[in-house]
């Protein structure tokens, strides 16, 4: 629909013309909601309650200062009390989790260890109303196409039934439920596992829990393979390997790579990328197809460890042989930045400076080290900054 996704920027403070601006933000929502074939009567009823919620666009904004240590983001979601809950709930719901294994193929320490990870097993949902953050996210320019089919989608949801406008509550960013799923997920994958005719992701385990074997099966999961593993590199290994490369396990064996342990690793065909989340002072991992599909999910590869951790975990399997180094130091933005501006001018493309550690950053890092003689394992840490005559 021409035109639909016109937006405005509303300032901080309230007023008559900023009110005016939402409410006639709103009806363009309404018209694009209905003509995606949302009832009127459930259009006008929900956006008639929606509010500006000031609060969502300030976390919008919010960049955090510093960037997370591996060892701080592991540490603070796979800790004790969470592996504990995860194996006494996967005793309590074996008959359901089991169940949900045989339809979708993946195991119940994954589907755990992603409802720990999202709203530490139903304990958080998120507290504001979904209705009201994606219409004031729609409502603005930076992501308003996204956020206008969010809440599309979410008023189709009401509209079903599903569940009510009053009880649709979650995150600031519109996620729901028991696995927090954003409204466009919950249309395509949330199935009613109860049989009560709903398919409701608050109230109801079954439905959450199957609907997460679902989303996961559709991303592509391999009922055959596990997440991935811990492994031990050897002296003088080829840091550079780990740049998303996908070698099958024979050959991870021929550059003398092993398990965690120091066994060889099974002779599978399979394929896997290594993952040096703490550069080569820290775990090592081999990632198989399933780590692809967990980072479907949420694209950070931190949380994609997390999961597969927290899913050994659950399952009965101990800590890391290698656990991260707790001394590394958090990096701001404005350290990234500089590090990025810095790689740039010595002819190390990193791409256009953005205070992000992606992967163009860790490539061009890595090839910093290797013109250095330094361990080429692309991690950001004091010894690159000092190279690079920049304080850390």
């Amino acid at each position: 629909m021409t035109g639909i996704l016109a937006v405005f920027s509303l300032p901080a403070s309230s007023n008559t013309d900023s009110t005016d601006d939402f409410q006639a933000c709103l009806g363009r929502l309404k018209a694009h909601a209905i003509d995606a074939g949302v009832a009127e009567a459930t259009a006008s009823k929900v956006l008639a309650q929606v509010e500006y919620l000031d609060r969502v666009i300030e976390l919008d904004r919010r960049q955090p200062e510093f960037t997370t240590t591996f060892a701080d983001y592991l540490n603070r979601r796979v800790n004790d009390d969470r592996i504990s809950n995860g194996r006494s709930l996967l005793l309590e719901h074996r008959e359901l989790l089991a169940d949900v294994t045989r339809e979708t193929g993946v195991p119940a320490p994954y589907l755990l260890a992603f409802w720990g990870l999202e709203t530490n097993f139903g304990t958080y949902f998120g507290k504001m109303s979904v209705p009201s953050s994606l219409a004031t996210l729609a409502c603005d320019p930076r992501r308003s196409g996204f956020f206008t089919e969010q809440l599309t989608a979410a008023l189709q949801i009401i509209d079903e039934g599903a569940i009510s406008v009053e009880q649709m509550e979650g995150s600031w960013a519109g996620a729901m439920g028991h696995v927090q799923f954003m409204p466009t997920v919950f249309l395509k994958h949330a199935v009613d596992a109860d049989g009560d005719g709903k398919r409701d992701l608050w109230n109801s385990l079954p439905d959450a829990m199957m609907s997460a074997g679902h989303f996961l099966q559709d991303l592509g999961w391999d009922k055959d393979y596990r997440w991935g593993r811990e492994v031990i590199l050897p002296d003088g290994f080829d840091y550079e390997l780990a740049d998303g490369r996908r070698l099958t396990l024979e050959e991870w064996n021929q550059l003398g790579v092993t398990d965690a342990f120091g066994d060889p690793l099974a002779k599978e065909p399979i394929k896997a990328a290594l993952v040096v989340p703490s550069g080569h002072r820290g775990p090592a991992f081999l990632a198989y197809k399933n780590f692809r599909v967990i980072m479907g999910w949420n694209r950070s590869e931190f949380y994609a460890i997390a999961v597969g951790h927290l899913a050994d975990r659950i399952a009965g399997a101990g800590t890391l042989q290698n656990p991260p180094p707790e001394d590394q130091p958090n990096l701001s933005r404005a350290d990234i930045l500089a590090l990025q501006q810095a790689l740039n001018d010595n002819g190390f493309d990193s791409g256009e400076p953005d205070g992000i550690l992606g992967p163009a950053t860790r490539s061009a890092i890595r090839q910093f080290q290797a013109s250095e003689g330094m361990v080429a394992d692309g991690y950001p840490g004091e010894p690159v900054f000092s190279r690079l005559d920049l304080d850390l």
